[in-house]
């Protein structure tokens, strides 16, 4: 690793004021991403600023008939909250699906979501579920805060301090893991919200999105064989060593259908 300045502030403000200034300040939430970079010199931030000491970043509490999700909790500890198993199952499956133990217990749900991974599974979670991301400045809604490929909404002095996730009527991830490191070669969230139905999906292209047409037919009958038929282009699908871009455009209707049996 190259030189760098640490910081561990005990507020979100004081986190703020860290970045203030610096060359090339970077915020450490798991470090399960940034670590692994700065130590293949992919990147030599001049600052770290820590948030592990903002105690109010941590747990899940109900908020208006919404769970509320602090930015430095972990993917453990959402998978096992009474809170998230009760009121959202779906997400605590999702969250007990992520990488291995250690990252489990390591990787923190505003970390996942501000690096905006392609293959991360929180994404589908969030757009899946219609939820908010809560920042020190304003909340954004999931459809407008992923953007691109390791690109969000986020401007550079803006904290995620919270996910607000609306409760579905009923709801299921289902997922087709990369055997190694358990990211989703392709990811399919469907809830039923009190807004309708909602089908996103992670992994397949740069970055999450939801298939319009498989939301309308779910709508008229809510069953697997309802999207069944439907396939999405491959041209704009991801293809690697893992899986073809066709591949993937398949794996989306298997996804889906597997995710709308799940929710039964």
């Amino acid at each position: 690793m190259y030189a760098f300045e640490y910081h561990k502030p005990s507020s979100v403000e004081d986190a703020v004021a860290a970045l203030s200034g610096k060359d090339d300040p970077k915020i450490v939430a798991g470090g399960m991403t940034l670590l692994p970079t700065m130590k293949q010199r992919l990147a030599a931030p001049s600052d770290l600023i820590d948030l592990g000491g903002i105690a109010k970043l941590v747990g899940v509490r109900e908020d208006g008939g919404a769970l509320a999700v602090g930015a430095m909790t972990t993917h453990a500890a959402v998978a096992g909250n009474d809170l998230v198993k009760s009121r959202i199952p779906a997400l605590a499956n999702l969250a007990e699906g992520i990488g291995d133990p250690q990252v489990r217990n390591r990787g923190t749900i505003g970390g996942s979501v501000a690096n905006a991974d392609p293959a991360a599974d929180y994404p589908a979670g969030l757009v899946g579920l219609g939820a908010t991301v809560v920042t020190n400045k304003r909340e954004i809604a999931a459809d407008d805060f992923f953007t691109g490929l390791f690109e969000t909404a986020l401007e550079e002095d803006e904290l995620i301090t919270s996910v607000r996730f609306p409760v579905p009527q009923k709801a299921a991830y289902a997922k087709f893991a990369n055997p190694a490191s358990r990211y989703a070669i392709v990811g399919v969230f469907v809830a039923q919200t009190d807004g309708g139905i909602r089908v996103a999906v992670t992994g397949a292209k740069g970055s999450v999105f939801r298939v319009a047409e498989m939301e309308q037919a779910l709508s008229g009958n809510f069953s697997a064989d309802a999207v069944a038929g439907i396939k999405v282009p491959a041209d704009e699908m991801n293809g690697d060593l893992h899986a073809s871009a066709e591949y993937r455009a398949h794996l989306v209707t298997v996804m889906a259908k597997r995710a709308v049996a799940a929710v039964g």
